[in-house]
């Protein structure tokens, strides 16, 4: 390498310009977006998206359920989904056999739902908010709405 050569690529790698170093996205929590998709009885806010911010290979924001008010059934399809219980005492619900199971949660609280698992989150509290964050392993925030927690799922690679 030529000294002119090396002395470019130690200005670029010094002022943060290498071809590897790329910026810092900041979203503001007053920015967050209801551009995505939805399932009856809560509201997302997308905040961290392919479309938001060039994510390649993540999802994240916020869902706000009103008080006394369930969501609908549904899944995320193929994402991983995280959940971290910010306020209120959500409850999310899903199938095992022929029983719904209620997952009770508080501020502090993690959730994991595995992919294409189908469920819903209600909010039993008569006059809080449930805020939660949500992180998906998908750049997209992938909903499947569906009519109830038994509906048959297409899984790819599934007979």
């Amino acid at each position: 390498m030529s000294d002119a050569s090396e002395d470019a690529r130690t200005a670029d790698e010094a002022s943060g310009t290498a071809a590897w170093h790329t910026r810092i996205e900041h979203v503001r929590g007053d920015a967050l977006t209801g551009d995505t998709a939805q399932t009856s009885g809560m509201r997302r806010l997308e905040a961290i998206s392919g479309r938001t911010v060039g994510s390649e290979r993540l999802w994240m924001g916020r869902t706000h359920v009103g008080p006394e008010t369930n969501s609908g059934d549904h899944h995320h399809g193929e994402a991983e989904t995280a959940i971290y219980v910010v306020s209120g005492h959500p409850v999310f619900v899903f199938a095992e056999g022929d029983r719904e199971v209620r997952v009770e949660t508080s501020p502090g609280d993690y959730v994991f739902v595995p992919p294409y698992v189908p469920h819903r989150e209600e909010n039993p509290s008569a006059d809080e908010e449930a805020v939660v964050v949500i992180a998906r392993s998908t750049q997209e925030g992938v909903v499947v709405n569906l009519p109830s927690l038994w509906a048959d799922v297409d899984r790819p690679g599934r007979e």
